[in-house]
């Protein structure tokens, strides 16, 4: 592996419950937060925290609602969030110098 291109690595992303955190929300267009709380069946602590981080890197944006009486918080990427999470899971793709072009797609 290319020590230049871990170098390089968004260090906001790239801590496992922020990932986690930026895929499911990549997948969708909003989750709530209990979704995103059981989904991962991570604490209020933890989740509230990794958030925290995505929410001051301008990578995720909240929206409060209610539902049935219910406040309701929501989560979902912004553009430079996407933008974020489409250049990680590029950088994440294998390098040319792992394998030959046929072994794996690359774009």
């Amino acid at each position: 592996m290319n020590p230049e291109a871990v170098l390089q690595l968004d260090r906001v992303i790239h801590e496992k419950g922020r990932l986690a955190i930026m895929a499911l929300l990549a997948a969708s267009p909003a989750l709530l937060y209990t979704e995103l709380r059981d989904t991962l069946k991570m604490t209020d602590g933890n989740v509230t925290a990794h958030l925290r981080t995505l929410l001051e890197a301008g990578y995720v944006a909240v929206t409060k609602s209610y539902e049935g009486g219910r406040a309701a918080t929501s989560y979902g990427l912004t553009p430079t969030g996407r933008a974020a999470a489409v250049s990680s899971s590029r950088s994440r793709r294998p390098s040319s110098a792992c394998c030959p072009p046929s072994c794996c797609s690359r774009t």
